[in-house]
């Protein structure tokens, strides 16, 4: 390896994320705009169907007489939505929300592409590009070059062990392991090393500029993160589980840092092919800490929750039909989440067909009768306020039809 070559990869270990584009990220306008998104990505494909059971449908247990839901108010019964859904018991931190019209579902939602490959639905879904596999840059990335608003580098932020595929591209991101170590000093914040580094790359004619971004973004987010009132809730220890604990700090550093616009965590095990069970089991084990740190983070955000949408999705759903495992197998259709203090909550939109037989993909799994594309086309137009030329750059193939509803008010 080449020194410079190893310097490279050192500085990416430190949590500089250093585009490879032709180009450096700009963009136009003063102040970036107030509204936030947050995207949370449950990797391994979460089962829709019993995050929002239609337990109002006669073929549910038939399908399932081991893992679904009872009816509300019976013995396991999932939590009553509008009288034909019903949501896991698990995420019953999430039902002020619902009931005060912040949180919305879409069903039978995803990826058209007919892939049940975790690795390419979950390329697809990060590129925005489903069925093509040689897109250069995620559609995170793309949509924070066409927001309005002076750049920042810590505009963009990743929650994960590696950048992941739906922050690379061309604009400056910043990417932590996770939020509870972000305020923690790196290998750069050691004063000679980091001096060496500032001159060797001060000049650089590719790097110099996205180098000097990382370092900016690494010191913005070190600061937003050791206030007082971020260190006093550590108290020493993280929370039981993990993402409630990082829900809690990404809300602080939002609040602390107004320059954090955009930001994506992704969260693993949800390819319950066995044990999965009912309102309670794995499933359940995984869901209440992603329920509870949902609602931690709306909360947490306090008033900035108004202005923010926070999108949970998965890479396909999973079989409608119960497996001999007493769990399900890959499918197609699933459920997006949709939260926030403007999103018209209280209600479970797409185009629903039921689960009988026939109206089952390949007679097996939901199918996808909203494109996971359109639903974010929308928040990004009515959210935050691209226009056509903008959306087209963000989701170049996006379906033209439009929604027959609106997730978001203005």
């Amino acid at each position: 390896m080449r020194r410079r070559d190893f310097l490279n990869t050192l500085a990416l270990g430190a949590g500089l994320a250093l585009p490879l584009g032709s180009h450096a990220w700009a963009a136009a306008g003063d102040t970036p705009t107030r509204k936030k998104l947050v995207v949370v990505m449950l990797r391994g494909a979460v089962d829709g169907l019993n995050v929002v059971a239609p337990v109002g449908d006669e073929n549910y247990l038939r399908l399932r007489p081991t893992i679904g839901l009872a009816l509300p108010g019976m013995e396991g019964g999932a939590l009553d939505l509008d009288g034909y859904f019903g949501l896991h018991p698990a995420l019953a931190a999430l039902q002020p929300l619902w009931r005060g019209n912040k949180l919305a579902f879409v069903h039978a939602s995803g990826s058209p592409d007919a892939t049940r490959s975790h690795f390419d639905a979950q390329d697809y879904m990060e590129s925005a590009t489903p069925g093509r596999k040689n897109t250069p840059d995620g559609w995170m990335n793309r949509l924070v070059a066409a927001l309005p608003g002076t750049s920042t580098p810590s505009r963009l932020l990743g929650i994960g062990p590696v950048l992941p595929r739906i922050l690379a591209g061309g604009a400056a991101a910043v990417n932590l392991p996770n939020v509870a170590a972000a305020g923690k000093p790196d290998v750069l914040d050691r004063p000679a090393l980091g001096a060496a580094f500032d001159q060797l790359y001060r000049d650089h004619p590719r790097f110099g500029r996205a180098y000097a971004d990382g370092r900016a973004a690494h010191k913005e987010v070190l600061q937003a993160a050791e206030t007082p009132e971020m260190l006093a809730a550590d108290r020493g220890a993280p929370l039981p589980n993990g993402f409630p604990d990082d829900a809690a700090r990404l809300a602080g550093l939002m609040r602390n840092d107004p320059r954090i616009q955009l930001a994506f965590v992704a969260l693993g095990g949800w390819d319950t092919h066995a044990g999965q069970g009912a309102a309670t089991g794995q499933l359940a084990n995984r869901l209440a800490p992603l329920g509870q740190g949902l609602a931690v983070l709306a909360e947490r955000l306090g008033p900035l929750f108004d202005d923010t949408v926070v999108v949970v999705m998965s890479e396909f759903g999973r079989t409608a039909r119960e497996n001999g495992n007493g769990g399900t197998d890959h499918g197609h259709g699933n459920v997006m989440w949709v939260l926030g203090g403007k999103v018209r909550g209280g209600k479970v939109y797409g185009d629903w067909e039921g689960v009988a037989d026939g109206a089952l993909n390949e007679g097996r799994d939901l199918p996808v009768n909203t494109d996971f594309r359109s639903v974010l086309a929308q928040i990004a137009e009515e959210h935050l306020i691209l226009n056509d030329k903008q959306l087209v750059q963000v989701f170049p193939a996006v379906p033209q039809k439009a929604l027959s509803f609106k997730l978001v008010a203005a």
